[in-house]
């Protein structure tokens, strides 16, 4: 039987198990040997990890073939219009190539933690909460699909990937399914 842990990764945290800079990183949050990570999160996300001992399973889940949904909430510069949703529900022109058409709707903001450090504020700015939905994972997708269509990415954090959700779990905390 498969080991499958969920995991809420801090921000800032690298989600390898050691890092020879010495910056935070998954072992930090848990020590369960022969666990890895099906897919990444960059330092600057937070959410959902999904690790797991079975290599089949793995690859299951991170490689883009296997077609597996990943939902974030994506806070945004300013409030987007029709227009940008609709490019990013059609697919968007990034580095790397044109992305898969993206499940996306405006949403209030979520009940998350606080994130340490905060998102910057700024008066003249205001910022929007996206749900946004995709089935691949280029490098830095979410964050270069909002960009692309004028809404740079403030805060990313995944909470579903698959049949997988963050569920309630608080940054650090991770449980067994």
């Amino acid at each position: 039987m498969a080991t499958v842990i969920l995991l809420n990764k801090p921000y800032g945290v690298l989600s390898t198990f050691t890092d020879p800079d010495g910056r935070p990183c998954l072992a930090d949050h848990l020590d369960i040997p022969g666990v890895y990570a099906a897919g990444r999160l960059d330092r600057d996300s937070e959410g959902l990890l999904v690790l797991t001992d079975d290599g089949k399973l793995q690859h299951r889940i991170a490689h883009p073939s296997a077609n597996k949904r990943k939902g974030y909430w994506v806070q945004i510069e300013r409030e987007p219009d029709d227009a940008a949703l609709d490019q990013l529900r059609a697919g968007v022109q990034i580095k790397g190539g044109l992305t898969r058409p993206a499940t996306v709707q405006r949403i209030t903001e979520p009940a998350v933690w606080p994130r340490d450090p905060p998102v910057r504020f700024r008066k003249s700015v205001p910022t929007a909460w996206l749900d946004l939905q995709i089935s691949e994972g280029m490098n830095r997708q979410v964050r270069r699909m909002t960009a692309a269509v004028g809404h740079p990415c403030l805060r990313l954090i995944r909470y579903a990937v698959g049949p997988y959700r963050l569920d309630g779990l608080q940054p650090g905390d991770w449980r067994r399914t």
